[in-house]
């Protein structure tokens, strides 16, 4: 059998246990249900607007879940993906919505959540850009892709949050070709 060969089996080998690691991880988390991961719209209804803020109807606050905004009575809201990106927002952080008389919506992030950084490769599978990082796929925003100008295969700095588990991360950067920083992609 020749390099190639060899090479070529062994991407086949490792793509396999990664489909079979993440079909295991849905699969445990459909038994498990949300047990671990944090309830947005109950966050949300905690958020407590000023009395000012209350006064005004086109006010709202909320939670954002990754690619919407949940408000204390589990409205969504849609963030444009363009602002999350830009903000690298990620699940958790906090934000106040103002409706202008137009229609026009106005975010604000007003409430960061703790956060850290991880490197992984961005992936897409199922029609969604994915950061594999500790052994867990985060979905990305097409639009944060796009911005960095990212492609598959490419390490990515994510930004994920701190303590709560996430579905979603914000790609901070796209590491430049021939980095050799190292990833634990376990």
């Amino acid at each position: 059998m020749s390099q190639s060969s060899k090479l070529a089996l062994i991407k086949e080998m490792i793509d396999s246990a990664e489909s079979s690691i993440r079909s295991a991880r849905q699969m445990l988390s459909e038994l498990l249900g949300s047990a671990g991961k944090k309830d947005y719209s109950k966050a949300a209804q905690e958020i407590e607007l000023t009395a000012e803020e209350n006064d005004k109807d086109d006010i709202v606050e909320g939670v954002f879940t990754g690619e919407n905004m949940i408000d204390k009575d589990g409205k969504d809201y849609p963030v444009p993906a363009n602002y999350a990106s830009k903000s690298k927002l990620i699940p958790g952080d906090v934000l106040k919505l103002t409706v202008k008389p137009d229609g026009t919506f106005l975010y604000k992030q007003i409430g960061p959540i703790e956060r850290k950084r991880v490197i992984g490769i961005l992936t897409y599978e199922d029609g969604q850009y994915k950061v594999i990082a500790n052994s867990k796929a985060y979905k990305v925003l097409l639009a944060s892709v796009t911005y960095f100008k990212g492609e598959v295969g490419d390490k990515i700095t994510l930004v994920i949050p701190e303590i709560e588990d996430s579905e979603w991360g914000a790609i901070e950067n796209v590491l430049p070709a021939g980095d050799e920083t190292d990833i634990d992609l376990e």
